[in-house]
């Protein structure tokens, strides 16, 4: 695949074998309309659609203070990852950057936990998608739904890297239509300019008319903060594809300076419309959900069957790309000598067939799990994967401190994509993630998450630095 090479890379120890930072067999099968498409749903996720509700209840009309600030906080991290994956694309993305930056038991162990996560990520949406399936057809029980969703999906995914961009751009390209259409009538039924609206329409007063808009009080935008940090992510899923696109550097510039505008529409602009719409405390809020609670009080006919045919594509898209997320960062651990060799192999459509089928078997045990134990081994599943999130954006943020310098050492011409106000902007984010997660382990509700999270990632940790032990043993041999 690659050549072996004389000189360490920065993070490998002399002796060992070359670990490739390019996307090694694999096909550049995507297309940049998939690839710009990819970026913005990447934001999107179910989590939106289904969670919001809950952080409505928490915060009051306050919550849009938190989306605020979670969205700034990714902002900034995408800034930090884009610029080091449009200076080397790669399959692995962060965690192949942590190898060189920080040392191959970082790499390691980033690359595993992300997979656990996304491998879980696939259990839930299956079983998401299997119960509005269900709903439509009775007839057909839950679990075959699951199966049936998660098969189809794995065959997209095995053909080429181009179906499953195909996929993907129709499925993202519906949730973005869906949520512009959203906001666009929202805001002409909030003042009052919707022909038809059954809304009042009574502008912004709904932002303060019942308790003001600190309801529960300034604290709770932190109580916020926890129940949609984990919405936003996926933001990172377009610099793994870019390793697969013939022009990454141009996908990725482009991707990461049109976060900030995907972030303020799709997700402030979308919460904005559903506060002026109705009081925070509407009890249809909590009982249809957030968006279904808007769309009736507009008079949309058939309101939640048209926000379950969104949410249905939402959670197929993101199915659709937690598979190939999880079978491509198996493919750069493989690749790496992290994996097993297998799985860094591609069939004659550049497709890692194994990193696939073994991400996808992790799924199907999950979704097994969630059926058989749901409130034992798949719960424990959710919690010690809960927190993945903030740990990669941590380590993405430790590992650019340390890959700008790499970069304008070895190749200062690729440093097309800059990190604002390096490295203040780079520590401040640090801080912020860190406050989260120490503030998660004073929450009653986020405590378990954080410290299952920190026990697997101590374990996968431990595994990696007996490894590296290992190897520098064999290598002084």
């Amino acid at each position: 695949m690659t050549s072996q090479t004389t000189l360490a890379k920065p993070g490998q120890e002399p002796g060992e074998p070359d670990r490739p930072d390019s996307s090694g067999g694999l096909q550049a099968g995507l297309k940049n309309r998939h690839l710009s498409m990819i970026a913005i749903g990447g934001v999107i996720g179910a989590g939106l659609f289904v969670g919001s509700s809950a952080g409505i209840a928490a915060a009051g009309p306050a919550i849009l203070i938190s989306y605020a600030m979670v969205g700034l906080m990714v902002v900034l991290v995408m800034r930090m990852l884009g610029e080091m994956a449009a200076a080397r694309p790669s399959s692995g993305s962060f965690s192949a950057y942590a190898d060189q930056a920080l040392g191959r038991w970082a790499g390691f162990s980033i690359g595993w936990l992300y997979w656990f996560f996304w491998v879980v990520v696939l259990a839930v949406e299956a079983t998401a998608g299997a119960a509005i399936l269900e709903n439509w057809i009775p007839g057909v029980p839950q679990w075959a739904w699951a199966l049936i969703v998660m098969v189809v999906l794995t065959a997209t995914n095995l053909v080429s890297v181009g179906s499953y961009g195909e996929f993907e751009f129709w499925f993202a390209g519906i949730k973005v239509v869906a949520i512009a259409a959203f906001v666009v009538v929202g805001f002409l039924a909030v003042f009052g300019l919707l022909p038809g609206s059954d809304n009042p329409g009574s502008g912004l007063a709904h932002l303060t008319d019942n308790g003001g808009f600190f309801p529960e009080g300034p604290g709770a935008i932190l109580t916020g903060v926890l129940m949609v940090v984990f919405s936003f992510m996926g933001s990172e899923i377009v610099t793994l594809a870019a390793g697969e696109s013939s022009d990454p550097q141009r996908a990725v510039s482009k991707a990461t300076n049109s976060v900030i505008w995907r972030i303020a529409v799709f997700y402030l602009g979308s919460i904005f419309v559903v506060l002026t719409l109705l009081p925070w405390n509407d009890p249809s809020i909590q009982e249809k959900g957030s968006y279904v609670a808007a769309l009736d009080s507009i008079g949309i006919p058939q309101a939640g069957n048209v926000m379950d045919f969104i949410v249905l594509t939402a959670v197929l898209s993101c199915l659709n790309s937690g598979l190939y997320t999880a079978s491509r960062m198996a493919f750069s651990l493989g690749e790496r000598g992290d994996a097993p060799k297998s799985f860094a192999k591609v069939n004659r459509r550049g497709v890692p067939q194994a990193a696939i089928l073994s991400s996808v078997v992790f799924g199907f045990v999950a979704v097994f799990f969630n059926y058989q134990w749901p409130d034992t081994v798949f719960q424990f599943l959710l919690n010690s994967s809960g927190a993945v999130a903030l740990f990669v954006w941590l380590v993405i943020c430790f590992t650019q401190l340390r890959m700008r310098g790499i970069i304008l050492r070895e190749t200062p011409g690729k440093l097309v994509v800059r990190m604002w106000l390096f490295p203040y902007l780079t520590w401040a984010t640090i801080a912020a993630i860190s406050f989260i997660l120490v503030y998660m382990l004073t929450d009653d509700t986020a405590r378990e998450q954080v410290v299952l999270s920190l026990l697997v990632a101590a374990l996968v940790v431990g595994i990696s630095l007996v490894r590296e032990m290992r190897d520098r043993k064999a290598v002084e041999k």
